[in-house]
């Protein structure tokens, strides 16, 4: 069995510690075609949080744990783009040098994040897999929740959603309560998740929802986070998540 995964070619998991990246990297999991061997995060330098989710760094050190994948982790000061594309050039040129050839995102349909983030690595040779691209995202969040992963809400915005939406758990009351306009699986940036169980965690993360917290639109985006216009968002609500 160890021979078998050995023999795989090896892969780079984007994760954002949420349900979109949860349900992707049991897909890959399941499909057995790379043995996944680091889990990429992109967190704030200052605040040692996960970039927009906001999400602290402890909490997706917990993941990596429940998982068994070593996180690969990368720090912005800004966020601006350039010193995003700066620090993403010195990972891939990291997982180059260790012959790691794909990199595995969990983008659905946002055709301008899956264009730019093929141009990024095709300047290091480096493929980029979408295993869930183009799936039915009401399918996808059922079938997460069907499948006994569990989620929480861990950042909305206000462009779509108020504060009664932030700190919830992904479940069928939560998305019968979505407005039409919002996407299932929050994929034009409506909301953000923080993954507490899956089939292939080692248990599950107990953690509890603190301080709920708005924040006016102040910052400089990349490409990891696609938001509506800025004359729509004005800002978002945060939940404060804590482990037990």
């Amino acid at each position: 069995m160890s021979e078998k995964k050995n023999s795989l070619p090896k892969a780079a998991f984007f994760w954002s510690g949420g349900k979109d990246s949860a349900y992707c990297l049991q897909k890959v999991l399941q499909e057995k075609k790379y043995e996944v061997v680091y889990l990429i995060t992109t967190l704030s330098l200052q605040y040692k949080r996960i970039t927009m989710h906001g999400v602290k760094e402890e909490l997706l050190e917990k993941q990596a744990e429940k998982i068994g994948i070593p996180l690969l982790k990368f720090f912005l000061s800004e966020g601006a783009n350039n010193e995003y594309e700066e620090k993403m050039n010195e990972v891939l040129n990291q997982l180059k040098k260790e012959g790691i050839e794909t990199v595995v995102f969990g983008d659905i349909f946002l055709e301008d994040l899956r264009e730019y983030r093929q141009n990024q690595l095709k300047e290091t040779g480096i493929k980029a897999v979408f295993p869930l691209w183009k799936m039915d995202t009401t399918f996808l969040v059922n079938d997460f929740i069907n499948q006994g992963f569990e989620s929480v809400t861990c950042c909305v915005s206000d462009a779509f959603l108020d504060e009664s939406f932030v700190g919830e758990k992904i479940n069928t009351a939560f998305l019968q309560r979505l407005p039409k306009q919002v996407d299932a699986c929050g994929e034009n940036g409506e909301f953000h998740s923080f993954c507490t169980s899956a089939p292939y965690f080692s248990e599950k993360i107990e953690i509890k929802v603190g301080e709920k917290l708005y924040k006016p639109l102040s910052i400089k985006t990349n490409s990891d986070c696609d938001l509506p216009s800025e004359n729509q968002v004005k800002g978002f609500w945060f939940a404060e998540l804590e482990l037990v």
